[in-house]
């Protein structure tokens, strides 16, 4: 679950130091969203790693909850990697066709 905060935390941060710091621009603040991308899909693998071992050992482990939250997390923080990750794209292909 803390690799997906973080993946939903990185996008706010990113624009807020684009609005703040005038060294960072807004394309590479959105830049910096696709790393979103990468710690959703950690979370989502660790997130299933964390629900096989606890239907492996019959919910002797504990914390279902939190693996499923973790995975729900993650796929939101993925889907906005992707998303920034899009954008970029088009807005490369909207600069390089005029």
């Amino acid at each position: 679950m803390l690799l997906a905060l973080v993946g939903l935390a990185i996008p706010p941060l990113g624009f807020l130091a684009a609005n703040k710091l005038d060294q960072v621009t807004l394309v590479q603040a959105t830049a910096a969203t696709g790393a979103s991308a990468v710690f959703g899909a950690a979370a989502i693998a660790l997130a299933r790693r964390g629900i096989r071992n606890i239907e492996r050992t019959l919910g002797r482990v504990g914390g279902e909850g939190t693996a499923r939250v973790g995975r729900l997390l993650g796929a939101i923080s993925l889907a906005i990697g992707l998303t920034a990750g899009l954008a970029l794209g088009f807005y490369a292909l909207l600069n390089l066709f005029g």
